[in-house]
């Protein structure tokens, strides 16, 4: 009993010390590739991305996200039990399933883990999703998150997003371009930010007239 309780310790700190180490890279090195960028290739979609820093992004694209997926991501420590709870509420009701999570974990699990899974894989992000926001702070998360996200099939990143829907480069988005690859990130595959009609179009749009709220209310005063 004691020899398995030491092993199992040692592996608990031999965990503790890879996943530090981990995240202590990709603090200053961008992220090379993904477990769901791997699941693009073995499906024969291929992987289309191009790293570019937070400073090179057109702010109101961080802004769109913040108002389309994490209105409080300025404010809180990488949960918001608030969002947390009423997700819980609205599911158990049986509506639409909901997510309340923060830009931070989905950050973590676009990063260090898979899609989907469960308590295991819940638990392992909000390990993660403790240490970005302890080592990385609210600027690096961001950036990784707009790099790593997915904003198409085997499309990673609001560069190569920008490019594939718009023609250009994420350096200059306007309000209804930023909102539009806002609104495709909580389901990629199976939304298109070009030509978008019905829900991606007016949920796009809605996030674009946001853009503005959430500069004027300082909800991006983390990334300034």
């Amino acid at each position: 009993m004691f020899r398995l309780l030491r092993l199992l310790l040692k592996l608990l700190l031999g965990f503790v010390l890879v996943s530090v180490a981990w995240v202590l890279l990709y603090a200053v090195v961008p992220v090379p590739f993904t477990l769901t960028m791997a699941g693009d290739l073995f499906a024969g979609r291929g992987v289309t991305k191009e790293w570019r820093p937070l400073a090179a992004i057109d702010p109101d694209m961080p802004r769109a996200a913040i108002a389309g997926e994490d209105s409080k991501f300025c404010t809180h420590h990488g949960f918001d039990w608030g969002a947390i709870a009423g997700a819980a509420m609205h599911n158990a009701e049986g509506k639409r399933i909901r997510g309340g999570s923060t830009i931070s974990q989905q950050t973590a699990k676009n990063v260090f883990l898979f899609q989907g899974g469960g308590y295991v894989r819940k638990a392992l992000e909000a390990w993660f999703t403790l240490l970005i926001e302890t080592i990385w702070g609210k600027r690096r998360i961001m950036e990784v998150y707009l790099n790593v996200a997915e904003t198409g099939i085997g499309t990673y990143g609001v560069e190569a997003g920008s490019i594939r829907y718009f023609r250009h480069s994420a350096e200059r988005l306007s309000p209804i371009e930023a909102g539009r690859i806002a609104a495709v990130l909580p389901l990629p595959k199976k939304r298109a930010a070009i030509d978008p009609s019905g829900f991606v179009r007016r949920h796009g749009d809605r996030l674009a007239r946001y853009v503005g709220v959430v500069r004027r209310n300082g909800l991006d005063a983390c990334l300034r």
